[in-house]
């Protein structure tokens, strides 16, 4: 789920402070009590309201797959799935899943059939 805009948390924040009831403002903008909350605790606290980074680790596999998968598929568009996923298992050493590797082929501009080609 992406965040709220921050020009929608600026003008829910400036009708709190021309004095609109909170829950018009929450019936009008369509944001819960909660994040009305949040969005005014953090501006007391930092003065601003941007969004907060997802926490935890960038994720390493995905990027690794991301930048092997174009030349990869480039030498050998014949490969299945599996044969892909190992191929990336010996070159790389991180271990993914058949799924990984189609949820990444499908992500690639050039739209790379995953089918196998005759023999």
């Amino acid at each position: 789920m992406n965040a709220y805009s921050k020009d929608l948390r600026l003008k829910v924040l400036q009708a709190v402070d021309r004095g609109v009831p909170r829950r018009e403002v929450q019936d009008l903008f369509g944001i819960s009590r909660s994040t009305l909350k949040r969005w005014l605790g953090r501006r007391r606290l930092t003065g601003g309201v941007e969004a907060m980074k997802i926490p935890g680790r960038p994720p390493v596999k995905g990027t690794a797959l991301r930048e092997w998968l174009p030349s990869h598929l480039e030498k050998n568009p014949d490969l299945t799935l599996a044969e892909h996923r190992e191929a990336f298992e010996d070159d790389m050493g991180i271990g993914v899943s058949e799924a990984t590797v189609s949820r990444q082929i499908a992500r690639l501009p050039r739209g790379w059939p995953l089918k196998k080609s005759p023999e």
